[in-house]
């Protein structure tokens, strides 16, 4: 058998409310069997979840605008009016399909960031290497961790040495170098080097599962909030159904009670919103943003304050090339000649000074000799007979190499965020590269915009550096900004901007970012280069990496709630009226239903404006 989902139920209703209205035209606005039947089975079609829904509710003493429809269209159907049974009930689905239809898409990080967690722990015990489950690891044993793997507990390295990606907890953009005695945490990623862990803390203690267990909670904490219509049909439905049994007591008039019935039917009181919601999402959709539905949308016009992750939001994510200075060659040279060097590295750093080279089309297809890798340190390799060094102060102090009067750019450097790499042969130093994970092009503009639509406060979060998250707050023109954190130190951060300023947003890309973007009022993500769990956890994602985008979606939300505000209004005025002219006899059936039908349309009308919405630009 068939299933009649709500999309083939929309169609097939509106096939038939088609049809019958055109018979009735046909037929000279008679309700002959023909029309009667059409109209009759368009109701019965769009009714049935709507006659449903009322029963359902009326069982727990719920009386909605679901109870006042099912009693208007019985009530029309009662005085012979099919047509409007058959109108209100389509215009009642086709609100709740087009509302619906933007909240088919479900969240599933919970299941995301279960498939990112570990799934084989590699232990050492009775002398031998036995891979586990991580949930059979217990505190105390020694973790072997290998490159490309990775880390299964939170706990401190008693051998090895090795560059981790943290980006899953941190946020942190390049991998960090560790070695004994360093903490690491679960969910981190071994890039390069090899490492014996101390299992300090395992199975639901550990970082990784933390930050599953926050955002479910946070998503359990998001109850929906009663919409403005479903407050007002706390009063207005019994209102309505009160007063048209007092009004056939009172006058003995069945036909006028009804009347009374079928004209409050908020038909266009129950499309205002839905239709404005539908309107603004359309567009966002269409310009590359994605609003969650309908309560998001109202939601994302009142935020008072961002707070902004740093890697991969305000900046492209990845290390690159900021600045080259030479001391005994060109910068040119000096990047051909670290690039050549790095050419076996898999370091980010060593990747990024490769790619700026071949940016600037330099040949680098030469093999370097002899290339050794130094963890922690840098590298060394000869070319053309020579040695050269790339590296930190460490490697060039450990060969010998007096690095004193580099020491103020190193410093200059570093207190802005960069990371200084040093190029070298065995007699001194030949030029600095430095090296910092870059700003989006347009994030500064994205600022200025936020500013124009009324953002009162702009902070970053970030697990980075306190330098680097200065630099770049600094440069962009930040209120404030927070630096080396973990996942729940983002959640309480967010919950003092909310104390401080009201509804505040999260805008994030990254797996670290699930937490915050699930308890921050709203979350926002930067779809282009986030994560899918982030994307899922989000209420709203930008589909691409521009980030410019955010001061559109919140203009298009503030002109939609604004849009949303005045359907409701017009719509309720315009039902108050006909309710006055039904109780005064001055407005009859035929009239109060073009009035109806034209309030409508013209509710959609406004609705429509919202397409043709476009962001304002600071111009800056």
């Amino acid at each position: 058998m068939l299933k009649i989902t709500k999309g083939r139920r929309m169609i097939l209703g509106g096939i038939l409310v088609v049809l019958s209205f055109i018979s009735h035209r046909l037929s000279g606005m008679e309700y002959t069997p023909v029309v009667i039947t059409l109209m009759l089975a368009t109701t019965i079609v769009a009714g049935t979840p709507i006659f449903r829904n009322a029963f359902q509710a009326a069982r727990y003493r719920i009386i909605g605008i679901d109870a006042l429809v099912t009693i208007a269209v019985t009530g029309a159907v009662i005085i012979g009016e099919f047509w409007e049974a058959a109108a209100v009930t389509f215009l009642f689905m086709l609100g709740d399909y087009l509302e619906s239809r933007t909240l088919e898409k479900t969240r599933s990080s919970i299941k995301s960031l279960l498939d990112l967690a570990p799934d084989i722990a590699r232990v050492r015990r009775d002398g031998k290497e036995v891979e586990i489950s991580p949930d059979e690891v217990i505190q105390g044993d020694i973790v072997i961790v290998r490159p490309g793997e990775k880390i299964s507990v939170d706990g401190t390295i008693i051998e090895g040495n090795a560059h981790i990606n943290q980006a899953a907890i941190t946020g942190e953009s390049l991998p960090v170098s560790k070695s004994g005695d360093d903490t690491v945490f679960s969910g981190t990623i071994i890039e390069s080097g090899y490492l014996l862990i101390r299992a300090d803390k395992v199975g639901d203690d550990t970082t990784f599962a933390r930050i599953l267990q926050m955002v479910e909670e946070a998503q359990d904490k998001k109850a929906k909030t009663q919409k403005f219509l479903e407050r007002f049909s706390r009063y207005y439905t019994p209102g309505i159904i009160v007063l048209s049994i007092l009004l056939f007591l009172i006058t003995k008039d069945l036909v006028l009670s009804l009347t009374l019935l079928v004209i409050a039917c908020p038909g266009a009181l129950v499309i205002s919103t839905p239709v404005s919601i539908v309107a603004g999402i359309g567009n966002g959709a269409r310009n590359g943003v994605l609003v969650k539905g309908g309560e998001i949308m109202e939601k994302l016009g009142t935020v008072k304050a961002l707070a902004f992750d740093k890697t991969g939001t305000l900046t492209i994510g990845k290390p690159g090339v900021t600045k080259v200075k030479a001391y005994t060659m060109s910068e040119e040279e000096l990047l051909r000649l670290a690039a050549i060097g790095e050419s076996y590295s898999e370091h980010p750093l060593g990747r990024a000074i490769i790619q700026k080279a071949e940016e600037l089309n330099l040949d680098i297809n030469v093999v370097p000799e002899d290339a050794e890798i130094i963890m922690g340190q840098g590298l060394t390799f000869y070319f053309e007979g020579k040695k050269y060094l790339i590296g930190n102060r460490k490697l060039f102090q450990n060969a010998g190499i007096d690095t004193t009067e580099y020491e103020e750019h190193l410093q200059a450097e570093e207190e802005q965020g960069q990371t200084a790499v040093m190029v070298g042969d065995e007699e001194r130093v030949l030029g600095i590269i430095s090296l910092a994970d870059i700003v989006r092009e347009d994030a500064k503009k994205m600022i200025a915009d936020l500013r124009a639509v009324g953002i009162r406060h702009i902070a970053m979060l970030t697990g980075d550096n306190k330098l680097a998250a200065k630099a770049i707050a600094d440069k962009l023109g930040l209120d404030a900004n927070y630096a080396e954190l973990l996942p729940e130190d983002k959640v309480r951060i967010l919950g003092e901007l909310q104390e401080k300023y009201g509804r505040v947003a999260m805008i994030g890309d990254g797996i670290n970012d699930a937490p915050a973007l699930a308890s921050a009022d709203l979350g926002i993500a930067i779809g282009g280069a986030g994560t899918d769990v982030a994307m899922e956890t989000a209420d709203v994602v930008l589909m691409s990496a521009e980030i410019k985008k955010l001061a559109y979606a919140i203009g298009l939300s503030r002109a939609t709630v604004r849009n949303m505000k005045q359907n409701i209004y017009f719509a309720i005025a315009v039902a108050g009226i006909l309710l006055a002219g039904v109780l005064v006899k001055t407005v009859n059936l035929s009239i109060g239903m073009l009035i109806h039908e034209l309030s409508v349309l013209l509710v959609i009308i406004n609705a429509a404006r919202l397409l043709r919405y476009k962001a304002r630009s600071s111009n800056r």
